[in-house]
């Protein structure tokens, strides 16, 4: 594969950011790797962070280069800092950036493809969050949405585990999350009665990760729909040595043809 780290200036944020890229090549004489590439532009993973990172932390944490070269999949792994994927109450318009700007950008610099049924989402952790937030607000751009050991409760985690001047400017009020386009529970229950596609939803998490009651609400919430979703969990934390081995299971999951 072709690995690119892409410096570009944003409009949504008013300043320069960064991506890594990851894109499909064919190869016949690679030791050590399949590489795989169609004739037509690349289906496209685009691939968050959690709150700690940025985009370089997938590339030095998992093997998801390795992984993803067999599979014909570019790879987008954009630079949030610690936004939660918001267009924060004190801060920048990272979910503009995120959602509106970043695809047509990414797809204006790499030959990536821009049919629905090519184009998927996952994060970990606020990641995760920013992931299933983008496939339920937009189920006609994405096929496909993961979400691995996701923060996915923003209200509690606003009002209980952020620290609070910072929860202010990611969300503003805590007691406005609950209901609004940024809680997740709201989104999920909207999606089984509207109209159009929906996205295939995976989601997983170890029985161990201070996560782990947040996932459980959000799985009983999604299995009483009707929708294409699979949970799955195992013993694991919120850890690197849980996500390598989750992010494999998910790009086997993902609806490639």
């Amino acid at each position: 594969m072709a690995l690119m780290e892409c410096h570009f200036f944003s409009e949504a944020l008013g300043m320069s950011t960064s991506m890594n890229v990851i894109l499909p090549q064919q190869t016949r004489s690679q030791i050590g790797m399949a590489g795989k590439s169609g004739a037509d532009k690349h289906p496209v993973l685009f691939l968050l962070h959690g709150l700690s990172d940025d985009h370089t932390i997938w590339l030095r944490r998992t093997s998801i280069e390795r992984y993803a070269s067999s599979l014909g999949l570019a790879v987008v792994m954009p630079n949030a800092n610690r936004s939660f994927y918001q267009d924060m109450a004190h801060g920048l318009a990272y979910w503009t950036f995120i959602s509106e700007e970043l695809p047509e950008l990414a797809r204006s610099f790499f030959p990536l493809a821009a049919e629905r049924e090519k184009t998927f989402v996952a994060g970990l952790s606020m990641g995760g969050y920013g992931a299933m937030r983008l496939g339920l607000t937009y189920p006609e751009r994405f096929s496909a949405a993961a979400s691995l050991s996701g923060a996915l409760d923003a209200a509690r985690l606003a009002r209980e585990w952020l620290n609070p001047a910072e929860a202010a400017a990611m969300f503003g009020p805590a007691e406005g999350i609950e209901g609004s386009s940024r809680d997740l529970f709201h989104l999920l229950g909207g999606l089984e009665s509207a109209a159009g596609p929906k996205p295939k939803l995976y989601q997983c998490c170890g029985t161990e990760d201070f996560l782990y009651a947040d996932n459980q609400r959000f799985k009983e919430a999604a299995q009483k729909l009707g929708l294409d979703y699979r949970y799955e969990e195992s013993q694991g934390d919120h850890n690197w040595a849980y996500w390598d081995a989750a992010i494999q299971r998910v790009l086997s999951w993902l609806p490639l043809g």
